[in-house]
């Protein structure tokens, strides 16, 4: 069993592939997605979404990172996957599963789907550019405006040489709206040779079950599941064992929030200072009452020292009472 973090795109970015994986249970991660049109990239724009590339492409915790690239043109893609190679990337993916309207109406992501032998030359391009020590992989949908498209993609990546596939169980449509359709999944497996991973609706280790007895595939990649409740991989896979697992209390949750900000608040333009912070609270608060609380206090702050603050004094009124020890 392979726990994988989602490359969320303008959410999942290397600070928090670095907070996730540094906590444990997950096996990889890919990046936001690298939009390639006509030409080949500077390294500079690789390196910026993937910083790990400088160091072997893990993260600090040594867990591997995928660099992804979403676009529709064969030769550009494959020349922009053989730079991240040559950048250092051991892996690439790549992406026909993105459902927002700017990408498709670009013919890139999802609306691919409903182009099978383009993705197949696509994959095809790739793969011959690539030296064989890098591995190459991709993600879909179940299809564009309905759930049929999945096994002719599912084809059309196997029979362009590459060898795992990342299947998000809805179509376009369907967006993120429950149910995630893992029965389907099960099809692709009986028809493909390629290695699978679930993707859609995983919020618990039950969840993750279900997933595995309607797929049949035990790999799954988590997205906003492990934004909601960031041990989500050390859950599963406790529960796989047969063991107890301890959830993070929100004071821990908290603690992890305050670096993520820390980590980023230097990174991006003052005038979104605390933004990133929002963002995941948002996700936080579906398994945190307290997120919501937190969120609520402070959506309006743009001041680093007010939530400087603010962090200070949620930390203090949710610290754990002290041990005999400890006093």
């Amino acid at each position: 069993m392979r726990l994988i973090l989602a490359p969320m795109q303008g959410v999942v970015d290397h600070h928090l592939r670095d907070l996730l994986t540094r906590l444990g249970g997950l096996d990889g991660c890919v990046t936001e997605f690298i939009r390639v049109t006509d030409h080949c990239l500077p390294p500079k724009v690789f390196l910026r979404l993937c910083p790990e590339l400088a160091q072997g492409a893990v993260t600090t915790s040594g867990t591997p990172v995928k660099v992804q690239l979403l676009g529709s043109n064969p030769q550009a893609l494959a020349a922009n996957a053989l730079k991240a190679a040559e950048l250092g990337a051991t892996a690439i993916d790549l992406n026909f599963g993105c459902p927002a309207k700017t990408v498709n109406n670009h013919c890139g992501g999802a609306k691919l789907l409903n182009d099978p032998p383009l993705i197949e030359k696509i994959v095809y391009a790739v793969r011959s550019a690539l030296p064989e020590s890098v591995s190459l992989s991709a993600k879909i949908r179940l299809g564009y405006e309905s759930r049929n498209a999945y096994l002719a993609a599912a084809r059309a990546v196997e029979n362009g040489g590459a060898e795992e596939l990342v299947i998000h169980a809805r179509s376009k449509t369907d967006g993120y709206r429950p149910p995630a359709y893992w029965h389907l999944i099960a099809e692709i497996r009986a028809n493909t040779q390629l290695a699978l991973v679930a993707n859609g609706e995983v919020w618990s280790p039950e969840d993750w079950q279900r997933c595995r007895e309607m797929s049949l595939v035990p790999d799954v990649m988590l997205g906003r599941g492990i934004l909601a409740r960031p041990d989500l991989a050390l859950a599963i896979k406790s529960y796989a064992q047969g063991k107890i697992h301890q959830p993070m209390s929100w004071y821990q949750t908290c603690q992890l929030l305050h670096q993520y900000h820390q980590s980023t608040k230097h990174h991006y333009p003052v005038k979104y200072l605390g933004n990133r912070v929002k963002q995941w609270l948002a996700y936080l608060r579906v398994y945190y009452p307290e997120a919501d609380q937190f969120l609520e206090s402070t959506k309006r702050c743009r001041d680093d020292s007010v939530l400087e603050k603010a962090f200070a004094h949620e930390l203090a009124a949710h610290h754990p009472p002290l041990t005999v020890m400890e006093a």
